[in-house]
């Protein structure tokens, strides 16, 4: 593979700063994550977004949260059809092999791939429709999100759209068997939060006003 090439210096200094503090203050934590193993109590589904830091919004050590990342934290459809699924092969493992007791769909504001999706359905980045986009094809996910928008200001629109990829994230979630038989079970919890970046506040799904309320 000789298109690998060595870490930047900048991030070998940083690793070594951990190792030399936080590694070395809590050793004996580390060896016992890597001896028992890990057993998270919550799968948070978040959006790629470098600016959307999961542990630290919820105050998280190393072994607490099972974390899969994605463009937009969209869940699509359950789709057994012998193909490679990186999300859905996330949330199977999470449910039936770490039995996780809570699933959270993390959405949060000025998400890019929320803006490529609403720009795509309004008919403004036909690059996105493309067949040979991977990311328009991911955002596919969200056409019927978009197709729940009530007119309104762009803005306005765009703000509910980050809202709808959490929910319909949350329904493809109950498409899985092995996802809808744990909650009808009583053993999976699911929930949808949305982050404000910039105010630092979190929101969250609330059934009973179909609203996202402020936690």
């Amino acid at each position: 593979m000789e298109f690998a090439k060595p870490l930047p210096e900048y991030l070998v200094k940083r690793y070594q700063g951990w190792k030399a503090t936080t590694y070395a203050e809590n050793k004996s934590w580390y060896k016992r994550l890597a001896e028992d193993g890990q057993h998270p109590r919550a799968m948070v589904i978040s959006c790629c977004d470098s600016r959307v830091h999961v542990t630290s919004i919820f105050g998280a050590d190393q072994g607490e949260f099972f974390i899969h990342r994605n463009i937009a934290n969209l869940v699509p459809a359950y789709a057994a059809d012998g193909k490679q699924h990186g999300t859905s092969a996330t949330v199977e493992y999470a449910v039936t092999a770490l039995k996780v007791a809570h699933i959270v769909v993390l959405g949060h504001s000025s998400c890019g791939g929320v803006q490529g999706c609403f720009d795509m359905c309004e008919g403004h980045a036909p690059e996105l429709d493309e067949k040979t986009s991977f990311v328009g094809r991911w955002m596919d996910i969200l056409r019927p999100g978009y197709e729940r928008l009530a007119p309104g200001e762009p803005k306005e629109r765009l703000r509910a759209l980050e809202k709808e990829a959490v929910l319909v994230s949350l329904e493809n979630l109950m498409t899985f068997p092995f996802v809808k038989a744990a909650v009808n079970d009583g053993m999976l919890s699911l929930h949808g939060l949305w982050n404000h970046i910039g105010e630092g506040s979190l929101e969250c799904y609330d059934p009973g006003t179909k609203a996202f309320v402020a936690v």
